[in-house]
């Protein structure tokens, strides 16, 4: 079926491409460093460690601090820098770790509290973010990655802290991990002297294939048939590094390593200086916005950490334009327009919060990945297109000069946009960020002559109280087109614009610059929230979703198409059967849906015993010559041997 192909970065595929926290709680304590002593045992699936924390507290008379611990640690002793131990209390919701002081901690002061604790993590346990393998031990290697929290952590993902990591495991092993490895008593101990967030870990066996490309060198750790692909995944990589260089400055770390993680793993996630990709998340050919996410993330993430959650968008949303940029790179400005459709909605799939109030969802939920990453690339892309290139440009190099090694606010980003446009930008911050919904524009006018030329005079309404935004006017002439920029304030907007050929048709933002809702978006946004539910078996609201795309308009063959799709899933293939006839007497839009809705047409008539019927259909799937996603392979197979349905409970 076609569910994978249109759902554009559903959250499950494209969690390793955010940042996130389970909690929004307020640190009441600053991690300043990490020694951690770690032995990895393939073999029972086991880690064993000892990590010694050291930390200030950040107010006065701090009588207990919160850390995140992964659930299937078992904690042994929590002790003081005196050796005495420590009362704690474990919260199985959230993976808490609550630690009391018998003397409260004066504010400033440095405090060391040693963590002992080990179990088994094979990948099946219930972690923090939910259905993702942010770790796992097996026989042959193993991962542990910063959010699986396989170490004490407080502020994650926005606490900066050094690292002393020494992590032992069996011969014919060998341990990757960001920092600089000096010899230790138990093996090598890796050195992370600059605050950042280091501690996600490789267990790999054999030896790296080395790629060298354009400079920059990549270490790829790529297991049995995927070890192929190290030549090509190092030469994209050095493509991606030269053009986020020349976007971003010098990148926090020159030369990268690759390494695979395992079945259930995030896409991808990013450590500092190491990228690690699941089997699923490496194809046959690198995956471009991946990488450019991915590798994005060195920057912003790494290099640069938001203060609090609330402020992930500006990691999340520059990590998801950032592949817009990469690929208008390779292939010119024409390949936006169709890339920044979709991404406007998925924005508009979540209006119930603002951006800026990302604390409120769920950690790698589809809404926080909407929020933060899609509605906070959109809002990069209006800025873009406000300011200017060249602008734009500037305030990013600025900002990654002046917010290195540090945190940044969503007013840091106000601010160097400002600074480098030379525009007041609060009222465009506040309605992408702090605000909700997207406007809808409507518009009257008329066209007078007058004694040189024509002018066109009329009132742009839309219903945001707060929206104030330049928007285009394409006027269509005699002549060639024009152009202008109009203001909009408010509920309604008077324009007038003078125009040298008569104008033909006047048309509000030509070129889908804005967010903004219109008929069309209404039916694609509905659908997008379909397929979500649909995805994750919430049928009847997926359907509840696509019939309100049917309401803004009957003839949507992609609604028509995913309402087949539910019903068929279901076994109801005679209502099943009905809307795929519908899709094809449909817009036809995407054209896809032609060749699909006869293919699943044929397999229903296969399933009812009707295979001169089924053929037919396969015929004209077939005869469409759209091979998306493997249509025609999929016809002809079907064709020669009847479709069998799949026993199910």
């Amino acid at each position: 079926m076609m569910k994978s192909l249109m759902l554009f970065g559903f959250w499950v595929a494209s969690a390793g491409l955010l940042l996130g926290q389970a909690t929004d709680r307020r640190a009441n304590i600053d991690v300043e460093s990490y020694k951690i002593d770690a032995r990895i045992d393939p073999a029972q699936q086991t880690l064993t460690a000892t990590t010694a924390v050291t930390f200030t507290a950040l107010e006065d008379r701090v009588s207990a601090a919160t850390f995140e611990l992964n659930n299937a640690l078992n904690l042994t002793t929590v002790t003081d820098a005196a050796g005495a131990t420590l009362a704690t209390q474990r919260r199985i919701e959230g993976h808490v770790v609550v630690v009391s002081f018998a003397t409260p901690l004066a504010k400033g002061t440095p405090v060391t509290v040693t963590f002992n604790y080990s179990g088994r993590l094979t990948g099946e346990e219930e972690g923090p973010v939910l259905g993702l393998r942010f770790a796992a031990i097996a026989s042959d290697h193993a991962y542990l990655l910063y959010p699986s929290r396989w170490f004490p952590v407080s502020g994650y993902t926005a606490d900066r802290y050094t690292m002393d990591l020494g992590v032992s495991v069996p011969s014919g092993f060998q341990v990757v991990t960001s920092g600089l490895p000096v010899t230790g008593p138990n093996g090598p101990v890796f050195k992370f002297g600059t605050a950042g967030f280091p501690g996600s870990v490789a267990v790999v066996r054999g030896a790296a294939q080395k790629v060298k490309a354009e400079g920059v060198s990549t270490d790829v750790w790529f297991q049995g048939e995927r070890q192929s692909l190290a030549q090509a995944y190092g030469d994209e990589v050095a493509k991606v590094m030269n053009y986020l260089t020349s976007v971003y400055g010098v990148p926090p770390v020159k030369d990268l390593v690759l390494v695979e993680t395992g079945e259930g793993a995030p896409g991808g996630y990013s450590a500092p200086g190491v990228l690690f990709l699941s089997p699923g998340g490496i194809g046959k050919q690198p995956g471009q916005r991946l990488l450019a996410n991915q590798i994005t993330r060195q920057w912003w993430g790494n290099l640069i950490s938001p203060l609090n959650r609330n402020h992930i968008w500006v990691m999340n949303g520059l990590a998801k334009y950032t592949e817009l940029m990469y690929l208008e790179h390779l292939n010119g400005p024409s390949v936006l327009e169709a890339e920044v459709k979709d991404l406007y909605i998925d924005s508009l799939t979540v209006t119930d919060a603002p951006v800026r109030q990302a604390s409120r969802y769920e950690d790698y939920s589809p809404e926080f990945f909407a929020v933060t990453g899609s509605k906070g690339a959109a809002t990069y892309h209006m800025l873009r297109w406000i300011v200017g290139d060249a602008n734009f440009q500037k305030m990013l190099k600025a900002m990654c000069d002046q917010f290195a090694g540090k945190s940044i606010t969503t007013d840091d980003v106000r601010k160097a946009a400002e600074a480098a446009s030379g525009q007041v930008l609060q009222g465009f911050f506040i309605q992408w960020l702090e605000s909700t919904g997207a406007p809808e524009f409507k518009m009257d006018y008329t066209v007078y002559r007058t004694q040189k030329g024509f002018r066109v005079m009329g009132k742009i309404q839309q219903d945001l109280d707060t929206f104030r935004m330049p928007v285009e006017l394409r006027i269509d002439t005699e002549g060639n087109p024009e152009d202008k920029r109009v203001d909009v304030v408010g509920p309604a907007t008077d324009f007038s614009v003078e125009t040298f050929g008569k104008p033909r048709k006047v048309a509000i933002d030509p070129n889908g610059r804005v967010l903004r809702f219109s008929p069309s978006m209404r039916v694609a946004v509905a659908i997008r929230k379909g397929e979500q539910f649909a995805e994750v078996g919430e049928y009847n609201e997926a359907l509840k979703e696509y019939q309100k795309a049917l309401e803004v308009t009957r003839i949507s063959s992609l609604a028509h198409y995913r309402v087949a799709e539910v019903f068929f899933l279901q076994g109801n293939y005679q209502s099943a059967a009905n809307e795929f006839r519908e899709a094809l007497n449909g817009d036809l839009e995407p054209k896809w849906t032609e060749v699909w809705s006869h293919l699943n047409l044929g397999k229903i008539f296969d399933v009812t015993q009707q295979r001169e019927r089924a053929v037919n259909e396969y015929t004209l799937a077939i005869r469409t010559k759209d091979n998306t996603q493997g249509a025609q392979e999929e016809a002809a197979k079907y064709r020669q041997a009847p479709y069998q349905r799949k026993e199910s409970n």
